[in-house]
């Protein structure tokens, strides 16, 4: 028999408080233009985005979450020092070591919390999602802060035809916390790992370390291009259309609703052709309010389903207490979604 004592946590968890950053540069797809042969026409006809925010020097991964947080924590009615945990999914955090996440749970005052980052992509914000609640549920933190950030200019090739115009730079952040209901469902999530180069890094930071610097890539300068997210769209866009749809509805019936329960949709901002096409596949009724932040602020990855989420909220297109389905996939290929009810 074990002599462990059971965990004291809450029955269940719930979203408390969302926040969001956004940089104050706003960068139309003119911007764009000056370096790849395309039109304004074309990029909003493939991808849906007419804008995207970039980052100043100032506007840091850790400067854009503290912004997100402090907005998330006050939405939430809580004190920093209550937050157990800091959960931080980002990929472009670019010291291996230590965490982002330390540096901002100390700049909010949060004490001496649990704090690490993960690197999940695109789905980063689900994974932290699902890893808060069951913090709470254990009983291991009463709150914790689960925060999206990325500078993905900072990763962007701007000559790549295919990519320059798709990513944009952001956080957002949410506070979960105990509940007496469920109001976060089960997490259906998963990866397909044969599908890791569909979307990937040009070049590892090693090839810059003792490796054959004639093989990296250069600009149309000459000089050597820092690492980027490439991708391979059209494999891309069908898997995420006809694979993460049935990862959608699988997340409902994990939660026990249909899609006329649902008030809310929000997936990850990455194309507005995949959000149309999985609106279409999962059959989603007219009256059911759908994300489509990525218009105007391009995709930020793991930040942008509490991006998206805290937009809504702000403009009065979701109400606290909607049911909400998210979803987010992206690179490894990783996915996860759940229901949840919003703050």
């Amino acid at each position: 028999m074990s002599k462990i004592k059971p965990s004291k946590g809450a029955p269940y968890a719930r979203i408390l408080g969302v926040g969001g950053y956004r940089p104050t540069r706003v960068v139309p797809n003119e911007v764009i233009l000056e370096k790849i042969d395309s039109s304004d026409e074309w990029i909003r006809s493939r991808s849906g985005i007419g804008t995207r925010h970039w980052a100043s020097p100032e506007e840091t991964v850790a400067a854009m979450s503290v912004e997100a947080s402090g907005k998330a924590i006050a939405d939430a009615g809580i004190r920093p020092e209550q937050i157990g945990a800091v959960v931080v999914s980002t990929v472009s955090h670019f010291h291996q070591t230590p965490a982002i996440a330390t540096e901002i749970a100390d700049r909010i005052g949060a004490g001496k919390p649990a704090a690490f980052d993960i690197s999940a992509g695109c789905a980063g914000f689900g994974y932290g999602l699902t890893l808060a609640k069951g913090m709470i549920v254990e009983g291991s933190a009463e709150y914790v802060l689960v925060i999206g950030v990325e500078r993905l200019s900072d990763l962007t090739d701007l000559e790549d035809r295919a990519t320059a115009f798709l990513f944009g730079d952001g956080a957002g952040a949410v506070v979960v916390g105990p509940s007496d209901e469920p109001h976060i469902g089960p997490t259906v999530w998963g990866s397909e790992g044969d599908k890791a180069t569909t979307i990937k890094q040009t070049v590892p930071w090693d090839a810059f370390h003792g490796g054959d610097v004639s093989t990296l890539p250069l600009d149309s300068q000459g000089a050597i291009k820092f690492p980027a997210i490439t991708q391979e769209g059209q494999a891309v866009f069908r898997w995420a259309v006809f694979e993460m749809a049935k990862v959608a509805q699988q997340a409902l019936d994990a939660a026990g609703i249909t899609a006329d329960d649902l008030d809310v949709f929000i997936p990850h901002q990455a194309n507005m052709r995949i959000i149309d096409s999985m609106v279409k596949t999962l059959k989603l009724p007219e009256h059911v309010t759908v994300a489509r932040d990525v218009e105007t602020t391009g995709n930020t990855s793991a930040a942008s389903i509490p991006l998206a989420m805290e937009r809504l909220l702000a403009t009065g297109k979701a109400k606290s207490g909607d049911t909400a389905l998210v979803i987010g996939f992206g690179a490894g290929l990783v996915y996860a979604a759940t229901v949840v009810t919003l703050p």
